[in-house]
């Protein structure tokens, strides 16, 4: 059995430390750099990439996830086709509803509900690939607006640029069980009061029901899109249920939902690769996302995984 596929997120500092971080990242065989996108609170996801890609072969770049709320369609499409240009074929394109109510406000508007910001996201991903695949688009709703849209220059250098929807939503899941490459699950419920953290859905039957969902909006396709978890915390420990207790405390969950997650790897190296062959068991996960934090402890991990398989 092979061993997931990781990618690791990470933001900019300044610039050595990240063309420091992207050649580390891509000697370490990682799949990707990833940035995420929360405009005017983190950088400029493409701008970070294109630096990246400047100084790897290899590395996939992309963000994670693209704000759908804010990001208007062909601007977000041209700065993809550029980014696959300049890393000559390595972009993705990554989607997500948004949350954050201040992103809205920022650019004088307000955030809709929950409906709203699902019709949003599908009108702005079907443009999004529909002009990477070199399609014109028009849109005359209330969600978007577009007039015979379409990427001239540049163009992708691949003709379908792969696309990961990240959410937990349940209409959007079951759309991206019928259009996604890869499903990217966070682990993240109801957005909090604060406006910027979430309660948390670690739950082994929530993620049964979310990926139940995905794989009944496969049903028409040959094969299910990718399962991917974002891993929101790392920790080699010998005693993995004091460490596991600790954290269940602060997100208000049961330490048996932290140990057996996808979105924690805690305990021994041995643990952690018995917890995420049960994640490809039981949910089909085959790819994680990690944060730049965790980079040393991830390396020992995978430096386990890939001795198991040899």
């Amino acid at each position: 059995m092979l061993p997931p596929i990781v990618s690791v997120q990470a933001q900019p500092r300044d610039a050595a430390s990240w063309t420091t971080l992207a050649r580390r990242v891509e000697a370490g065989g990682y799949d990707a750099l990833l940035v995420a996108d929360h405009p005017g609170t983190a950088a400029s996801p493409f701008v970070a990439l294109a630096a990246a890609a400047a100084v790897t072969e290899r590395l996939g770049v992309g963000s994670y996830v693209s704000h759908a709320g804010v990001r208007e369609p062909l601007l977000l499409a041209s700065d993809v086709a550029t980014l696959d240009v300049v890393s000559g074929g390595r972009a993705r394109l990554a989607l997500g509803a948004g949350h954050t109510p201040a992103e809205w406000e920022m650019l004088g508007r307000r955030r809709p509900d929950v409906a709203g910001r699902v019709r949003r996201f599908q009108v702005v991903a079907e443009a999004c690939r529909a002009l990477l695949a070199g399609e014109t688009v028009t849109l005359d709703g209330p969600e978007a607006r577009a007039h015979e849209a379409r990427l001239t220059s540049p163009r992708p250098v691949r003709h379908r640029v792969p696309f990961t929807f990240g959410g937990g939503n349940t209409a959007l899941l079951r759309w991206a069980g019928a259009h996604a490459d890869v499903v990217g699950l966070s682990g993240l419920g109801r957005t909090l009061p604060d406006g910027r953290t979430h309660e948390v859905r670690w739950n082994g039957a929530d993620i049964d029901r979310q990926v139940a969902l995905v794989e009944e909006g496969a049903s028409a396709r040959a094969a299910a899109p990718a399962r991917e978890a974002l891993v929101q915390m790392v920790e080699i420990t010998d005693d993995a249920g004091a460490a596991a207790h600790g954290i269940a405390e602060r997100l208000h969950c049961d330490a048996a939902d932290v140990l057996a997650s996808p979105y924690a790897w805690i305990g021994t190296v041995r643990e952690i690769a018995a917890a995420m062959a049960e994640h490809r068991r039981r949910w089909g996960i085959t790819r994680y996302v990690v944060r730049e934090a965790h980079l040393e402890a991830v390396d020992r991990v995978r430096a386990h995984l890939a001795h198991a398989t040899r």
